[in-house]
C-alpha cells in the first residue's frame, strides 16, 4: 500500500476529535520549531504564530454555532481560551511574551483531546 492510500484510509478512520488532536499536533510542532529559531527569523515566527491564532479563531467560531454539541460551559471556555491566544499572540509577535505559554496551552488541550471518555454502563 503506497503512503497516500495509507494516509487517506487512515483519515477516513480519523474522528472530529482525533482530526482535531492532529491539528493541534502539528500547529504545536510548528511552534516549537520556530521557537528554537532566531526571533530575527520574523517570517518563520509570524507563519506559525499565526496558524496558531487562525486555529483557535475557527475553533472559538465553531463553539459559537448553536448546533455545536459541546455543553455550553465547555464552549464557552474554548472561546474564551481563543481569546486569551489572540491577545497573548499578538504579545508574542511584538516579543513582549514568550511562546512556551502558547505550547503549553496546546498541550494541554491535545491532553484533553486524547482522553476518552468512560464509555456507558448498561
Amino acid at each position: 500500500m503506497s503512503l497516500r492510500a495509507y494516509q487517506q484510509a487512515a483519515q477516513r478512520s480519523e474522528t472530529p476529535r482525533d482530526a482535531e488532536h492532529r491539528l493541534f499536533a502539528q500547529v504545536t510542532r510548528a511552534l516549537i520549531e520556530v521557537s528554537a529559531r532566531p526571533r530575527e527569523q520574523l517570517g518563520a515566527w509570524m507563519d506559525a504564530l499565526d496558524w496558531n491564532r487562525r486555529m483557535w479563531s475557527a475553533l472559538a467560531v465553531d463553539c459559537a454555532r448553536a448546533d455545536n454539541a459541546l455543553p455550553e460551559p465547555t464552549r464557552a471556555r474554548i472561546i474564551s481560551l481563543s481569546l486569551w491566544v489572540g491577545r497573548y499572540t499578538s504579545q508574542v509577535m511584538r516579543g513582549q511574551e514568550d511562546i512556551e505559554a502558547l505550547i503549553e496551552v496546546n498541550r494541554m488541550m491535545m491532553q484533553g483531546l486524547s482522553s476518552r471518555p468512560e464509555p456507558a454502563r448498561a
